[in-house]
């Protein structure tokens, strides 16, 4: 892993979660342990309405710290309501601590590859509807990461599970001059919480 990222995983202060929060946390946290338990296969496909922001910024630091973990076998997806593309702050805010991004495509819907260490695979990132055929269609975790996406879709199709673990959206400080703080800030507590998520599931 990338020192620079490993640094900020070992920065994580998972005692700043509230217990509420801890409380939505629970249920992906059992999920793990028992697919973690019975050696099982992970999928985790996090959603958000337009595949944008926080459900890459969360697909990306979940399959970081399950490798810092020692978490094997675990693959992160994201998807939308409906494709866009992943907001061009999101690959700033994690070039900033510490991922290497290469942009694989120019299209109006860029495909990335962010990687986070020299011996593991990029996460591949591009925006695409939670069903897109990239996504795995049956057996996975669905993490929904807005409220607008966990309302517009009460049931997902495949899913073993759906957890919602919401977040606010940083694309409101866009054009303002809190906007890098802000997506370093929503980037910090999403890896915080699923540090504590993964840390939780790994417990005897």
């Amino acid at each position: 892993m990338y020192p620079k990222i490993e640094q900020t995983v070992q920065s994580l202060n998972i005692d700043s979660i509230s217990v509420e929060r801890k409380e939505v946390l629970l249920g992906l946290v059992d999920y793990l342990k028992t697919k973690i338990r019975n050696n099982e296969a992970i999928n985790l496909n996090f959603i958000c309405t337009h595949n944008s922001r926080r459900s890459h910024l969360s697909q990306i630091w979940a399959q970081v710290i399950a490798n810092y973990l020692g978490i094997n076998n675990i693959s992160c997806y994201s998807g939308g309501t409906e494709a866009t593309a992943m907001f061009p702050k999101v690959g700033e805010t994690l070039s900033n601590q510490g991922f290497k991004i290469l942009k694989l495509s120019d299209a109006q819907n860029p495909v990335y590859a962010i990687k986070f260490s020299e011996k593991e695979h990029p996460v591949i990132c591009f925006s695409k509807t939670y069903d897109d055929t990239f996504n795995p269609t049956s057996g996975f975790g669905a993490i929904m990461t807005c409220d607008s996406a966990n309302e517009a879709c009460p049931m997902v199709m495949g899913a073993e599970n759906r957890f919602p673990i919401t977040y606010e959206d940083p694309k409101k400080f866009d054009d303002t001059p809190q906007q890098t703080e802000k997506y370093l800030e929503r980037s910090i507590q999403i890896a915080t919480e699923l540090y504590f998520v993964f840390l939780e599931a790994i417990k005897a």
